[in-house]
């Protein structure tokens, strides 16, 4: 585990005493019962902006903290134990890197503050297909005399019917495949011709497909340069893997301590199972699998705030890790709990429910274990 500093402790007992007390699972679960409109609940998210979750990887000159990833992590492992629904993921996480990462001052004077306060909800948009391929982009962005003009489809935008602003990913010349040829614009959730569809998810969370008619982008607009955003493109998706990672951690840790729970006082044969030889090798098996997939998700936030030149292999290790404990951890959740784990009733379920979308975002365990080999040379 991280050696962690006075702050970040103090940071981390906050979020985890916060979501245990006032936003735990049975909150969850009353806002996926109601079909909120938001899939969030707007108390929590108000909460977490006035306790400054919102601004920690924000520098300070644009309202923030400037806290960097690894106690952006933390806080996102505790969200994580209980299925708290926000857009803090989405919008301080990923969205903010984004602009981080590919805007100009201007740009992150404009948006930023509002990231911070809450009164801009900023996601990213890539996906165009069922499968994460980012050089597949396809989303057309022609010339226009004072800017581009957008025409296509992103799907599985996460946190969409949220957002003020997306950060969408456009294809400027070239072909889907080529990494050439690509441009990040900042697009208004209130354009012309943009038009957001909600999508039904089995985490019950605020998805939706964006469809864009000949949506005008200014030159204002552009996050870096025209047809050479591959390379930025790339560094915000590490970062979006990261702290996504740092999310599945905190899921399936939480599954782990409710599969133990159950261990230690199930009584079967007038013995509690825990004691059983099988169900203890399982568990200890879970417990070292978990605390190495905590050392690559740790590992890859620390690596993000160093600067360092491995960020994306360490990324790709942290993504895969954590999808593979996981979706280990979410099965064994439900098996071990037996029938029970089989209701809706119980938690088991949600959990599992939220596992498989989380390990799909950003790349899966299969994309991320060719992506980590290919850049390691093999």
């Amino acid at each position: 585990m991280a050696a962690l500093t006075e702050e970040q402790t103090l940071i981390r007992d906050q979020a985890r005493a916060w979501v245990t007390e006032q936003s735990p699972v049975r909150k969850f679960r009353q806002m996926r019962d109601e079909k909120a409109p938001l899939s969030f609940h707007a108390d929590d998210w108000q909460a977490m902006i006035d306790m400054g979750w919102t601004g920690i990887l924000v520098p300070e000159k644009y309202g923030g903290s400037e806290l960097g990833y690894l106690t952006l992590g933390i806080v996102l492992e505790e969200t994580g134990r209980q299925l708290t629904a926000s857009p803090l993921l989405a919008s301080a996480g990923i969205g903010a890197a984004a602009l981080l990462v590919a805007g100009s001052d201007e740009q992150k004077q404009r948006i930023l503050p509002g990231v911070v306060d809450g009164s801009n909800v900023v996601t990213l948009a890539v996906e165009e297909g069922p499968r994460h391929d980012p050089r597949q982009l396809s989303l057309a962005a022609m010339s226009r005399d004072d800017g581009l003009s957008l025409v296509g489809e992103k799907t599985m935008v996460h946190e969409a019917m949220a957002a003020t602003h997306f950060v969408v990913a456009v294809r400027t010349s070239g072909h889907a495949g080529d990494e050439n040829g690509m441009t990040l614009v900042l697009v208004d959730a209130e354009s012309e011709g943009l038009t957001l569809s909600p999508l039904s998810t089995v985490d019950s969370r605020g998805y939706a497909s964006l469809s864009f008619s000949d949506v005008k982008v200014s030159e204002e607009q552009i996050l870096g340069s025209v047809n050479s955003a591959y390379v930025h493109l790339e560094q915000i998706l590490d970062r979006a893997r990261a702290a996504t990672a740092a999310e599945m951690m905190g899921t399936a840790a939480q599954a782990f301590d409710m599969t133990l729970e159950y261990l230690k006082t199930r009584v079967q044969f007038g013995q509690v199972i825990g004691s059983f030889q099988a169900l203890g090798h399982r568990a200890a098996d879970l417990f070292t699998e978990m605390e190495l997939t905590r050392s690559c998700m740790e590992g890859a936030l620390q690596a993000i705030d160093a600067g360092r030149e491995d960020v994306p292999e360490l990324c790709s290790l942290s993504k895969t890790r954590t999808g593979e404990f996981i979706h280990h951890m979410s099965n064994e959740l439900i098996q071990i709990h037996g029938g029970i784990g089989m209701t809706d009733e119980f938690d088991a379920g949600l959990y599992l429910k939220r596992a498989r979308p989380l390990e799909a975002a950003w790349g899966n365990q299969a994309f991320h274990r060719d992506r980590y080999a290919r850049l390691l040379g093999f």
